[in-house]
């Protein structure tokens, strides 16, 4: 009988309990039977490393953030260099860590691509303004580098253009209840609930989510009420703090995901605000998928990507970037009348079981990594053919 197959995954950015790494990717392979490594900053989250997990070993590493990175990207490369020839396959989800590899003779590495790193870098507060450009020149190379040396992941179809060769495709669904909650159902104070989902900067809307339900406050008489459910960063976390002392919203932090998509069954709306900015632009916010996987209606900025989404399914309104009138407007409408945003959440919910359930797609992924343990050991200081 062979062994099982083992893989490697590291994060030193990414929240420990991140949905598309733990609760989507990395119980994927342990349903498949593989033996995880996963290392990621447990204790630089406030978290303690996970026991009697079957099949998966968890391991601490610094966390790299802002200006601070140094320390955790040595770290990681200490872990890869000591634990990867242990495994038959490492999988990497920060771009750093595409670095950390240079010159190691490890098994085959796959950099899982979660978002166009060169157009973040800037809005990026802790980078000056006049590194920003030349940062982003440098993750740009650093791209075409990793695709000539390692298998990459792509999490969404729009990244495709900025690399030479295809690449598989592992987009941010989530898992698809099969018979949600109904939008508009009121919570045991008899209160209607608006929510967001994800990590919070001003830059995805921080001003006007408090905006909006300081509106919805006055204008329902605190019948609707604006839940964040999420860590905020920057100046943020400020807003947050303050609209939630004020009692403009109620702002949870960091919940776990599992505990966090429960609360969204039965919203009157789920708010994507975010900005036109240029990392937004190619990709799919997952809280969309995660209201329509859920029955809420979705609220969007008109980026591109959600746009074509919502307006296809009819599972939601897009309102203009930084209209807080339109946004509460919309929103009072569906509390007015709460069996047309039942109506809306059930067809953004026929949407997102037919295009977005995470049971569909992980196959996939299980074949990727699969095919890129097969290729042999991955030489990271020179091409490959």
């Amino acid at each position: 009988m062979s062994s099982p197959r083992s893989a490697l995954v590291v994060t030193i950015v990414h929240h420990p309990a991140d949905a598309r790494i733990r609760h989507r990717q990395i119980q994927a392979l342990l349903d498949a039977g593989w033996q995880v490594t996963y290392a990621a900053p447990y204790a630089a989250y406030g978290l303690v490393r996970p026991v009697g997990v079957r099949g998966l070993t968890p391991v601490d590493l610094p966390r790299s953030s802002g200006r601070l990175r140094l320390r955790a990207l040595a770290a990681a490369r200490r872990l890869l260099r000591e634990r990867a020839p242990g495994h038959d396959v490492v999988l990497l989800h920060d771009p750093e860590l595409v670095l950390a590899t240079l010159g190691l003779d490890l098994p085959p590495v796959v950099w899982d691509v979660h978002e166009d790193t060169a157009a973040a870098l800037e809005v990026r507060p802790w980078l000056p303004p006049l590194l920003r450009r030349p940062a982003a020149t440098g993750v740009r190379l650093m791209e075409r580098w990793a695709e000539r040396r390692m298998p990459l992941l792509l999490a969404d179809h729009h990244y495709a253009a900025r690399f030479a060769r295809p690449h598989p495709v592992v987009p941010n669904t989530t898992y698809v209840p099969r018979d949600p909650r109904p939008a508009a159902t009121p919570d045991r104070e008899g209160r209607l609930r608006v929510v967001y989902l994800g990590s919070v900067t001003m830059e995805r809307g921080a001003d006007e989510m408090v905006a909006v339900a300081r509106r919805l406050r006055q204008d329902s008489g605190g019948s609707v009420v604006v839940q964040v459910i999420g860590p905020a960063h920057g100046r943020a976390g400020q807003v947050l703090e303050q609209a939630a002392h004020d009692g403009d919203l109620e702002w949870s932090g960091f919940v776990p995901n599992d505990e966090a998509v429960e609360r969204l069954a039965g919203a009157l709306a789920g708010l994507s605000l975010l900005h036109d900015e240029a990392n937004f632009r190619p990709s799919m916010p997952t809280k969309v998928v995660e209201y329509m996987a859920h029955a809420v209606p979705v609220v969007t900025t008109p980026l591109p990507v959600p746009t074509e989404l919502v307006r296809e399914s009819g599972g939601g309104v897009v309102v203009p970037f930084h209209d807080v009138e339109q946004t509460a407007a919309q929103i009072m409408t569906w509390a007015q009348d709460p069996v047309a945003a039942a109506e809306t959440g059930r067809r953004g919910h026929a949407a997102a079981r037919e295009g977005f359930d995470w049971v569909t797609h992980a196959p996939g992924f299980i074949a990727a990594l699969e095919e890129a343990s097969r290729r042999g050991p991955s030489a990271t200081g020179q091409s490959r053919p």
